[in-house]
């Protein structure tokens, strides 16, 4: 058998490298945001449908759910509950406040139109109503909060298009999918008003409750003795208070560990989920769908706990966020709403 010359080697390396080469451009185009910019460009350009994830997803790795942090999260709790278009107006505000000023385009457009200036949109104190108005002269055209956000953040002629591209009661990452590239900053920002909405209508999940015993943020953990993040709240109860869903939703977790003993967590959607850790006894199972109000549990004193107690945690798309600044001084019990 003759051996591989020097020049038969370098001719296979140039054929590997080859090979090499036009996989990773394979890869880069399916699976990079550099690439799904390219397609959604391409599908756009020829009025086809795109097969590439929304941007946003590929930072995130939940969809459409943005990534939120309590920055986002408001700096006082609401006066009372609120109702539901109160609830997206208010997240709506949020999440417009933390786009950069460039990226507010469409909804200041809008405001302009109603005459609302960009000074009372933005204050902390009268923007809520405000964007409630930008959204109720929306809701005649887009009637489905998703829509209806795509077209506030993007503006209204990118959410035709992506509405006619698919059709009736689409979900935001749907709508997200079709909106021409450069608009995932206002996919983002809608993603994030329908999660804080969603907090913002969350009930507390007791009917009596009492003293929160350590707040949500660092502190120095009470049995390992180093300062840890407590991502949620601890409320002091008898063991054996009754613990109801802060909203409808579906049952994640129904289970027990040494840390956090027996502990249920609810997905809500939009990326919510709320947590009930040091139960005595979980009254719902995996996959349970549950009703608002409904009792899920029996608080407790189980895992590593200190004493009784319900530590309650919200999360919005994976990031803790403190429920105490979503629950309205005026209590909004457990119940049907």
């Amino acid at each position: 058998m003759r051996e591989p010359t020097p020049s038969s080697w370098r001719s296979l390396r140039g054929l590997l490298d080859l090979v090499m080469a036009v996989l990773c451009l394979w890869v880069a185009y399916h699976h990079t945001p550099a690439g799904a910019l390219l397609r959604r460009t391409a599908a756009w350009m020829t009025g086809t449908r795109s097969t590439a994830r929304p941007l946003l997803a590929y930072y995130e790795g939940q969809g459409a759910a943005a990534i939120l942090s309590n920055a986002l999260a408001p700096t006082t709790p609401p006066p009372r509950t609120l109702t539901r278009p109160e609830a997206l107006a208010a997240g709506t505000h949020l999440a417009l406040r933390a786009l950069q000023a460039q990226e507010r385009g469409p909804v200041l457009s809008l405001a302009a139109e109603l005459s609302i200036p960009q000074a009372t949109l933005l204050d902390e104190a009268q923007g809520p109503a405000a964007t409630r108005k930008l959204l109720a002269a929306l809701d005649p055209e887009f009637p489905e909060p998703e829509a209806r956000l795509v077209a506030l953040f993007a503006g209204r002629t990118p959410a035709r298009y992506a509405l006619s591209r698919r059709g009736p009661h689409p979900s935001l990452e749907e709508l997200a999918a079709e909106l021409p590239p450069g608009l995932s900053a206002a996919s983002a920002a809608a993603a994030q008003a329908l999660a804080l909405a969603t907090a913002y209508g969350l009930a507390w999940p007791l009917q009596r409750s009492g003293p929160v015993t350590s707040a949500f943020g660092m502190r120095e953990h009470p049995t390992l003795g180093r300062r840890m993040l407590h991502a949620g709240v601890d409320i002091s109860l008898p063991v054996g208070t009754p613990v109801y869903a802060a909203e409808a939703g579906v049952v994640r977790r129904a289970s027990e560990d040494a840390v956090n003993g027996k502990v249920l967590i609810l997905e809500h959607g939009n990326g919510v989920t709320t947590a009930y850790l040091h139960a005595s006894e979980l009254l719902a199972g995996v996959g349970d769908h549950v009703a608002r109000g409904a009792l899920i549990a029996r608080s407790g004193n189980t895992g590593r706990s200190t004493g009784p107690h319900l530590h309650f945690q919200l999360e919005l798309n994976g990031q803790p966020m403190d429920p105490m600044r979503f629950r309205p001084r005026t209590t909004a019990l457990a119940g049907p709403r």
